[in-house]
Order: C-alpha cells, then structure tokens, then sequence
C-alpha cells in the first residue's frame, strides 16, 4: 500500500479511491478551459470522484517549432488561478524550466515534470524546493525501476509530495507500449502511482510534424490498470478532440468519459474491496 498525499482536500494513495487528473492538453482559451473544467467538476461530483484540473500552459516539447504550445505561462497561470478559485478545484501543469519554477508554484497545486525531462536533475531538485506536490511522469525511454532515482532527487530536497505517473514506454519508432507489471513495480516504493491513458495511446512524432495516437485503446487501458491498481487515473480530455490544437489523436471525448469512470469504479470495488 503506498503512503497518502494529502493536498487542497484531496488526499491520493493508501486504500483511498482512484483521483482522476483531467483535463485538455493545452490551454486553448479561457472559455473553452473553462468549460472543460465546469463540465468535469458535474461529472466527478455526480460520481463522487475526487478531481483534479489539467491543463498546459505551455507544451515547450511538441514535435515541431510550428505546433500550438498554449498562451503562455502569464496568461495560463491567470486561467488556471481564476478556474480554481471560482470552481474550488485543485489544478495540475507541468513545466519546462527554471523560470517556471517559483510563478508556477504560486498557483498550481500539483507542479508537473514532463516525461522527457524527468532525468534533469536540477530541475526536479528546485521544483521540490517549492513544497508543491511533484508528479514525475516515468521517461519513455525509462525501466520502472529507474524511476526510484528522480524519486531520491526529490526526496534529497526534503520533499516526500511525490506522484509518479506511468505513460508508456518506447517501443520501436513512433510507438508506446503498457507494461502493467510497472505499476506495481513502482508502487513498491511507497509513492502513490498514476496511470496516463492517454498519452499511453500517443505516437510521439507518428504524424510528420505532429504526434498521432489511437484513442481507441484507451478505454482497455485505463480497465487494465485499475485492474493492476493504481491511485489516479490522468487522462486528457476534450469536448471535441477532432479539432484540438494539441494531441488530438490520443485524447478522449468528454462524451465518453462517464461510462469508462462507472467502470473505473466497479473494477476498483473488485480490486480494493
């Protein structure tokens, strides 16, 4: 059983049930994030899910220099702030440099650490520094063991808020595959575990100049896990992931997310009695 992490009332690990992380992949708009957020806050309560809010700010790692990143950390941070003061809801995104350590800090409640850059020491030292709950999405190019590293650079700036999140790992060119024998593996050491759904459909780079990703296997994926046991479920979201100016391909339609989260929960009943 791995330790609890409580944070602006919510509190993931232990026997506790799956949080759900959710949200767009980037921020598109004010009222389009907001939207996304109010619908997600019906859905969860209508569930009794604890949610989080995800968005990014800014997606410095697309595969082309002409991609949609997001507005910018000024004017994300200010959507985000502004969505969880009204919505009274905890909100996650992820970082990408020094610069956006302290002004993220300020109002994010969990800081994230990008899957390609969760070997950069430094950064994941600083972000720790912040007391913020640090979410470490596990390197595609990673082993589960591996992660028990960034896990100790953490820790070594007295910092034990600590999620660690599974999104696939490379397999082949502009491919990810699941192994489900990493969730228990890094539950081992004590942190709670998280399963990305979403970005585990991704093909990094599988479009050209864009990633590609098959949405359809994400439902099978996000059964198996909480199968396997997980604490939180990420998942990114949209209303219509068609025309999403970012990772489309692998999001799921908000339409479809009610029924999966009942399943969610039934296999959690099963798994966690």
């Amino acid at each position: 059983m791995t330790r609890e992490i409580s944070f602006a009332g919510r509190t993931i690990g232990g026997n506790r049930p799956i949080v759900l992380i959710a949200g767009p992949c980037a921020i598109e708009s004010e009222s389009s994030t907001r939207d996304a957020a109010e619908r997600l806050v019906k859905i969860t309560t209508e569930l009794k899910i604890p949610l989080i809010f995800k968005s990014s700010y800014d997606k410095a790692n697309r595969s082309s220099a002409r991609s949609y990143r997001g507005p910018g950390i000024k004017e994300g941070l200010r959507i985000l702030s502004v969505i969880k003061k009204d919505l009274q809801v905890p909100v996650l995104s992820d970082i990408h440099r020094f610069e956006e350590i302290a002004p993220a800090a300020e109002v994010l409640d969990v800081i994230q650490i990008p899957a390609f850059l969760s070997r950069q020491t430094d950064l994941l030292v600083e972000t720790a520094r912040t007391g913020r709950v640090v979410n470490i999405k596990k390197g595609q190019f990673l082993a589960p063991w591996d992660i028990k590293n960034a896990i100790e650079k953490v820790e070594s700036a007295g910092n034990s808020n600590i999620l660690i999140t599974e999104r696939g790992v490379s397999f082949g060119y502009n491919n990810l595959v699941v192994d489900m024998r990493s969730l228990p593996i890094m539950r081992d050491f004590g942190y709670p575990v998280v399963f990305d759904a979403t970005h585990a459909v991704q093909m990094p780079g599988g479009a050209g100049t864009a990633s590609s990703g098959d949405r359809r296997f994400v439902p099978h994926l996000t059964r198996a896990a909480a199968a396997v046991g997980i604490d939180a479920l990420f998942m990114e979201v949209h209303s219509c992931p068609e025309k999403a100016l970012c990772d489309g391909p692998n999001m799921l339609s908000m339409d479809d997310l009610p029924a999966l989260l009942k399943q969610v929960q039934e296999i959690e009943k099963a798994v966690k009695g």
